[in-house]
């Protein structure tokens, strides 16, 4: 197929027959449109919860804390809250900050032993379950004064979403709370005018990124701090080129084929990308797509709810959305994760807390996330005509066809490591040194992941 005929890139709409297909190899079954109907928003919400067989009332009175990053979900579940304390008779008590802060500060407050937060976004599951700081939630799932499964429905989960949260031993210690995937975002107008199709191979990001970069547009831009937050795009690269960040307990960034997809990765920000490509965190990223200081970028799938937005989005009626590049002949395998939300092992509230976040990521309040823009975790808010409206068809479609070619296990084995955090910095310092041209990608991967190895061992 033609790059211009590709429904991820070219078209400005998407079938319903293509989507529901992505839908389908995303691992649930869909529901039929009766049912999507009886679940609009034009029911009661109220009736929603009130067929659960659950006391939502059992702990009025309640106070959790629920602390996160700033984020889409964040974003979306905050004017629900009310909500919730209606339904329950439970204050939610938020406390939502920038990324970069939030994620070096609540690692802090957990190893203090702090019982607050109740309820917390969550990354570096590895080191959270080692340290004894997520509590288990396979009881409470089994709890049905807590939860009805029935009308929870797993089944409605995409298969990623169901598959994430297990930890070695079967254990559970989360709930996801949001999907995303590597995804390439195009200013179409910017390769038109260049008469130039969607690139798909890397080689063909390459030289594209490098045929349209100009005084006043980079050609592609992408996160290069050096930071454990900045390896989901460098991450995909390096799965795609066949390599792994963790292999047998260990860092496995010094095998060939990491080295070759971070040499592509540098050369790509080097040659193509803005000026001080690595400083760049995904704020950036986002940023220089949304002012149009871009002519492409490779970062979350949620970008599309912004870059979707004429309000916030000078690219909106521009932009395209398309699958991870690929080696030629090979099937691109891009980084996904969902976040996750977790309840603190010292929390005082914790079933308070689980009843929260069965709310919080059930059918009926994840349409009404979706119909915000947020992606979530279910099949009947993805294919629902809220999300879809706000997230955009074909950036729905585009981040469905990267999560299904997604490797969950190659992924989890970076994010569940006990010492994730310490991999990944090394990782992304290696990759920073090659973006800026200090060192080779050979040389920085071997040290990097010496790096990392010699502390694993220690």
């Amino acid at each position: 197929m033609a790059p211009g005929e590709n429904t991820l890139g070219g078209r400005a709409s998407t079938s319903r027959r293509s989507f529901v297909k992505a839908l389908g190899k995303a691992g649930a079954v869909l529901p039929t449109l009766t049912a999507l109907s009886r679940l609009g928003f034009a029911e009661d919400a109220a009736a929603n919860y009130a067929n659960a067989a659950i006391d939502w009332k059992q702990f009025a009175g309640q106070t959790i804390t629920l602390s996160g990053a700033i984020h889409p979900w964040s974003n979306a579940i905050t004017p629900l809250l009310p909500e919730f304390t209606k339904l329950t008779g439970i204050t939610v008590d938020p406390d939502f900050q920038l990324e970069t802060t939030f994620m070096g500060a609540v690692p802090i407050k957990l190893a203090r032993g702090s019982i607050t937060p109740d309820v917390f976004m969550f990354t570096t599951y590895g080191q959270g379950i080692s340290a004894g700081w997520l509590e288990p939630l396979s009881a409470y799932y089994s709890n049905k004064s807590l939860i009805d499964l029935s009308w929870y429905d797993e089944s409605d989960l995409l298969k990623t979403a169901r598959a994430f949260p297990l930890w070695t031993d079967g254990e559970r210690y989360a709930m996801p709370i949001t999907s995303e995937a590597m995804t390439l975002f195009i200013n179409k107008d910017a390769l038109a005018a260049k008469g130039l199709p969607i690139p798909q191979t890397f080689e063909e990001l390459l030289a594209t990124a490098k045929a349209i970069k100009t005084n006043d547009m980079s050609g592609i831009a992408m996160r290069a701090q050096a930071s454990f937050n900045s390896c989901p795009p460098a991450l995909g690269f390096v799965f795609s080129y066949g390599g792994a960040l963790v292999k047998d307990n260990k860092a496995a960034f010094a095998s060939p084929e990491a080295i070759a997809a971070v040499e592509m990765y540098g050369q790509l920000l080097s040659q193509a990308g803005p000026y001080g490509a690595g400083s760049y965190e995904w704020y950036h990223v986002l940023d220089d797509f949304l002012q149009g200081r871009t002519a492409m970028a490779i970062d979350s799938s949620n970008f599309a709810t912004d870059i979707s937005n004429p309000a916030k989005s000078r690219v909106a009626s521009q932009a395209g959305y398309a699958a991870f590049p690929h080696l030629p002949g090979r099937t691109p395998v891009p980084f996904m994760s969902h976040w996750q939300a977790c309840i603190n092992s010292k929390s005082k509230n914790k079933r308070a807390a689980f009843l929260f976040l069965a709310w919080a990521t059930s059918k009926p309040t994840s349409l009404k996330t979706a119909a915000a823009g947020l992606a979530t975790t279910r099949v009947s808010a993805w294919s629902s005509d809220g999300f879809k409206k706000a997230f955009g068809a074909q950036a729905a479609e585009a981040a469905l066809s990267n999560l299904q070619n997604a490797d969950v296990d190659r992924a989890k084995a970076a994010l569940f490591h006990p010492q994730s955090k310490l991999i990944l910095d090394a990782f992304m310092i290696g990759v920073n040194e090659v973006v800026n041209g200090a060192t080779p990608a050979k040389a920085a991967m071997i040290a990097a992941a010496e790096k990392a190895n010699a502390a694993i061992r220690g």
